[in-house]
């Protein structure tokens, strides 16, 4: 596959992008920006945010997960789903009977300016970190694939990319992403289909026998029963995805703008219920596909060599697949529009969202007049795309990889205080010291940080799983309880 003919494909599926964008963004305002004038088609957005939420990170990594782990993932698919219904069913409610453009708004009225401008902190922290290294994941196999055969810099491909972005959503923002996440997620599925299919042709296997195959190989299991300690066990998965889902969904500004989009609350919660059960299946058939992906690799040692000679990650697994020119041109390009849609089907909403709560929670846009809010946000998105490039080429630089994922490990921990501030304000009536909630969000995640660091030693032999998550949520709620009752001691003796 010349590199010619590869740069086709990319241009090719950025200018239907951008031609999207064209017809989306017309006449479009900073209301068609920031929630797409609420008027989005529940089924777009659900069928849309299946590729957002799984990003390059799944279509790259969960497949090469199966030696190691089998089908244990679906753990968490599990505690997906349950997460997703009490985001419809809890979360969803209250940010439509607001009326919120920004969901850290809530905290405002409930809490105070300060608490307010902490989980709107932590969101962006979090979002940063955690869309630069999908995105740098996704460009480190562009580059070790695609680009350095043309001699490209590596700050040059994730320049282009952001650039790319910047272009097909700087104007139509969340009405345009609700369109092209759709089109990325055909394409991210079209991809994982056509390998699982191209591989039961070359092994001889039939649709009905895939799984018994996958059972002949000891990768089918989907429990893990065997050590109560071990940070994937059974009910710690089930717990962990479920945190997961409330935390890094349901209280995110990014996945839940493309809901505050939809026209009313009956057809967010029909796209949130609608959206749980088809991801659960998704994620089933990516695991399908790495399991496949390895009998495939068992059965031609040539690949296997292919795959040491580009460092055996199980990150390339797929993609040393994917672009083996012996198997034909046709799975290349769809693996490689697959991994684009993967990437910027995260990395433009992420953008979108960093650009919305900015403005919103940390500028207050929404006092300035219609024509001062448009210029604002168009620098913001400037500088949200610049600090996405500083970021990943950080990240790029770093030498050991465990590094960079440790740091997510601790942009996974900031959600932790955001699910105690909104559960405590939903739960409870009770009041805090506005001023004291930044410290004590700093806190909790620091605690559960050394717990995690020194849990084998201090639990005898245990490990937190996800379900470190819920934890730090509940321990942000235990401070909150705590300061709550000075807040009213004060009151009482004033």
């Amino acid at each position: 596959m010349s590199p010619a003919f590869i740069l086709s494909v990319f241009l090719g599926y950025f200018l239907v992008l951008i031609g999207i964008s064209y017809f989306t963004s017309r006449g479009a305002n900073n209301e068609t920006f920031f929630v797409g004038n609420r008027d989005s088609k529940w089924y777009l957005v659900a069928f849309g945010m299946i590729g957002a939420s799984l990003s390059g990170v799944t279509f790259i990594s969960i497949p090469g997960t199966i030696l190691s782990s089998k089908f244990t993932y679906m753990q968490m698919a599990i505690g997906y789903v349950i997460g997703y219904a009490i985001i419809a069913f809890v979360l969803l409610p209250l940010y439509y009977r607001m009326n919120l453009t920004s969901i850290y708004t809530y905290l405002k009225g409930r809490f105070g300016v300060y608490t307010y401008k902490t989980g709107a902190t932590f969101f962006l922290v979090s979002r940063i970190i955690g869309a630069s290294l999908r995105l740098f994941l996704v460009a480190d196999i562009l580059q070790v694939f695609v680009f350095n055969e043309w001699g490209v810099p590596f700050w040059v491909t994730v320049s282009f990319s952001i650039l790319m972005i910047w272009l097909y959503t700087f104007r139509g923002g969340i009405k345009t992403i609700i369109w092209t996440d759709s089109l990325q997620t055909l394409f991210m599925l079209a991809s994982m289909m056509f390998t699982i299919y191209l591989i039961c042709s070359n092994l001889n296997i039939s649709i009905g026998s895939i799984f018994s195959e996958i059972e002949n190989a000891n990768l089918g299991s989907w429990f893990q029963t065997d050590n109560p300690d071990a940070g994937n066990y059974w009910w710690k998965g089930i717990l962990g995805g479920m945190f997961i889902t409330i935390g890094m969904t349901g209280l995110d500004q990014d996945m839940m703008q493309k809901n505050l989009s939809c026209k009313n609350i009956g057809e967010a919660k029909k796209n949130m219920m609608t959206f749980s059960f088809v991801l659960f299946f998704v994620n089933l058939a990516f695991l399908i596909m790495g399991a496949l992906l390895y009998l495939y690799f068992f059965e031609h040692p040539d690949s296997v060599w292919s795959w040491a000679q580009n460092g055996a990650k199980t990150d390339r697994l797929f993609a040393t697949f994917a672009l083996d020119e012996g198997l034909g041109m046709g799975i290349g390009i769809i693996f490689l529009l697959g991994l684009t849609a993967a990437a910027y089907s995260s990395a433009d909403s992420a953008l979108t969202s960093l650009t919305t709560s900015f403005c919103i929670d940390i500028l207050d846009i929404e006092k300035k007049n219609e024509e001062e809010q448009k210029k604002t946000r168009l620098r913001v998105h400037v500088l949200m795309s610049l600090i996405l490039l500083v970021t990943i080429m950080i990240f790029s630089a770093t030498a050991d990889q465990s590094i960079i994922w440790k740091l997510f490990g601790w942009a996974n921990l900031t959600y932790g205080p955001l699910l105690g501030l909104f559960f405590f304000g939903i739960l409870t009536k009770r009041r805090v010291y506005d001023q004291a909630v930044p410290f004590l969000c700093i806190l909790s995640p620091v605690i559960i940080y050394f717990l995690n660091e020194n849990s084998k030693e201090w639990f005898d032999g245990y490990q937190f799983g996800f379900e470190l998550l819920g934890i730090n949520g509940l321990l942000t709620f235990i401070f909150l309880w705590v300061l709550s009752f000075f807040k009213t001691e004060k009151a009482l003796n004033s």
